[in-house]
């Protein structure tokens, strides 16, 4: 048996039985240092790389199971049929029936990408439409564009159920405030994250004023709760904070 073919067979077992793995595992079980030896490795296997994790997790092409969403994660590891994550957002932004703001497709792919959405947006491969108080993306395509437009107008008018902060009960609202002074600053923005999520369309925003944090908080909490990155039992990053004071007794 040829070398290539050997390396080929121990990183397909590897991939099988772990679904997935990072290069420097693949380079271990190919018994090589080389990236591009293993490159060729998974060319002759076939294979994809994670839309999360700045793409540093590799499976083949047979493994995952996707979603109607073309999405199939493992873990906290992500991988879509449409690619890497600007070619997800762009394919799944395009083939829309109404288009998506950043807060709707952060939602179904669970990771962050206001950077993404403007990257797409600058380079012409979709279109930006402000619809209320945010932006909506979609396709670049003219006759398309016109299509998901009338769509969204049509589901925003038709939106009468949708709830909103303003026309929350007064003591709903005195509620959700009183047990959000409750909390500790790591559980306040886990807590806003999640009234966000089900406020829908402006949920951020809506939750921010209501609380009075910065709307970024809000998502940020929302996708540490949806997105599975939830770190158990600290509330800050190890030396954050401020720094206790020394207690001086007179002499």
């Amino acid at each position: 048996m040829k070398q290539s073919e050997i390396r080929d067979d121990h990183v397909r077992k590897l991939l099988l039985k772990n679904k997935i793995a990072t290069m420097d595992e693949l380079k271990i079980a190919a018994g090589t240092n080389a990236t591009m030896t293993v490159h060729r490795c998974l060319s002759r296997l076939g294979y994809m790389t994670s839309y999360s994790h700045r793409g540093r997790f590799y499976t083949l092409q047979s493994i995952p199971r996707f979603n109607s969403q073309g999405v199939w994660a493992y873990h906290e590891i992500k991988f879509s049929r449409h690619g890497n994550l600007l070619e997800t957002a762009a394919a799944l932004i395009s083939q829309s029936d109404a288009g998506f703001t950043c807060f709707e497709l952060e939602g179904r792919l669970q990771i962050e990408l206001k950077h993404a959405l403007l990257n797409l947006h600058r380079r012409g491969v979709l279109a930006r439409i402000k619809h209320g108080g945010s932006f909506v993306y979609m396709s670049a395509d003219k006759g398309e564009r016109l299509r998901q437009d009338l769509t969204r107008r049509k589901n925003d008018a038709s939106e009468t159920g949708v709830e909103s902060t303003r026309f929350m009960p007064d003591e709903l609202r005195a509620g959700i405030i009183l047990f959000f002074s409750l909390l500790d600053e790591k559980q306040r923005r886990l807590y806003a994250g999640m009234e966000a999520a089900k406020l829908g369309h402006g949920g951020d925003r809506k939750i921010a004023g209501l609380l009075g944090l910065d709307s970024h908080t809000v998502a940020k909490g929302r996708l540490e709760l949806f997105g599975g990155s939830v770190e158990r039992g600290c509330v800050r990053n190890a030396g954050a904070g401020r720094k206790p004071v020394e207690k001086k007794l007179p002499e």
